[in-house]
């Protein structure tokens, strides 16, 4: 009797830190499963958004403030348009501009906005026009190695 009483209680062990492990890699990888906060879409078409996929985050100031929805190949001007949402209680500028940024050499891409200074807000499914695609860190050492500055 003493011997299933001492399985189970290494069974609960083992599923309470199989449930730790869970919590843990949910709050790593930002994964929630309560409310929502209300977002809204917003567009903007690049030359190249290497490094961004499905999922990635949306930041202003270093927050996660949205995520990116849907990536798609604009066949009329070969660009890539991007769809992402932000959160509602945001006000961005109409003038704000939308940059790939890195988190570093061995880090990821995320979209990183930049706000502007108009009075007016920008609407809710509207484009941004002002992007800056990422920068290709094999294309900057090849043009340095290779020489290939402007003369």
């Amino acid at each position: 009797m003493s011997e299933s009483k001492a399985e189970a209680a290494v069974g609960a062990v083992v599923l309470l830190a199989a449930a730790g492990f869970l919590f843990y890699g949910g709050q790593a990888t930002g994964f929630d499963i309560g409310a929502r906060a209300p977002t809204y879409d917003l567009t903007a078409s690049f030359r190249s958004v290497e490094g961004i996929s499905v999922g990635t985050d949306v930041r202003l100031g270093g927050v996660k403030v949205g995520t990116v929805t849907d990536l798609e190949l604009n066949p009329q001007t070969f660009r890539a348009d991007a769809t992402f949402t932000v959160d509602d209680a945001l006000a961005l500028p109409e003038d704000t501009a939308v940059i790939v940024a890195s988190e570093g050499l061995l880090g990821g891409n995320y979209l990183e906005l930049l706000p502007g200074g108009s009075p007016f807000n920008i609407e809710p499914g509207a484009e941004i026009e002002d992007t800056q695609s990422s920068v290709s860190l094999l294309n900057l050492l090849l043009r340095y190695v290779g020489g290939g500055g402007d003369e």
